[in-house]
């Protein structure tokens, strides 16, 4: 693939009081080349989780066919949904065992499981499991900014919405990598993994940025 060049993107995963926010930006890049701004980087695994990727897009695509695979694998010999542990988990090994010629990505993987769940990974297979939110790629630092300075406990779901979508549009206004026609953005709690419209998505995105 053309894009397996380069990658950059802005991805994050916030907490709520009662789930996850995982939003991303749309654009992928090849080297300084806007690629396509209308590229999806956020991937329902089952009912209760969710991954987001960062990097190279051969890598990411291969890495989330691994865990589709496995997470259906699981549910048919235990009776049971794979949660984003076990997911991060199963993540981990496949990229630990491969550090020596590693997939280039970066994860965040959110889910539900009576609680909210929150990790990321780096491309060597190390686990950061996360109380508050998660950032990944080339437009981690813009967006760490807003997060820290937006975020609180006990969120409501539309606050976390909000400070999701609003941390992408950092990146995607300082990071020369990062943009897109809008964002992508799901929620995952106990009723499961949804994605928020185009129409929801871009109506938040035009009120944070005329906030």
């Amino acid at each position: 693939m053309i894009q397996d060049i380069k990658t950059g993107t802005t991805t994050v995963g916030v907490i709520f009081d009662g789930g996850v926010v995982l939003a991303a930006d749309q654009r992928a890049s090849m080297g300084h080349i806007a690629y396509d701004d209308e590229s999806e980087k956020i991937y329902k695994i089952n009912s209760k989780l969710a991954v987001t990727n960062a990097g190279n897009v051969g890598d990411s695509l291969a890495v989330i066919r691994f865990l589709k695979s496995h997470s259906r694998i699981y549910e048919l010999e235990r009776n049971e949904t794979m949660t984003a542990r076990a997911a991060t988990t199963f993540l981990s090994n496949i990229l630990n065992g491969n550090r020596y010629a590693p997939y280039i990505v970066q994860l965040v993987v959110g889910g539900f499981n009576g609680k909210p769940e929150l990790f990321d990974l780096t491309p060597y297979g190390g686990i950061l499991e996360r109380d508050k939110y998660a950032v990944s790629g080339s437009g981690t630092e813009q967006a760490l900014n807003t997060l820290d300075l937006g975020y609180k406990k006990g969120m409501n779901e539309k606050e976390a919405i909000t400070l999701a979508i609003r941390a992408i549009e950092s990146g995607k206004r300082r990071d020369l990598y990062s943009g897109g026609v809008s964002v992508t953005a799901f929620v995952i709690d106990s009723k499961g993994v949804r994605q928020l419209s185009k129409e929801q998505a871009e109506k938040v995105s035009k009120e944070v940025k005329t906030a």
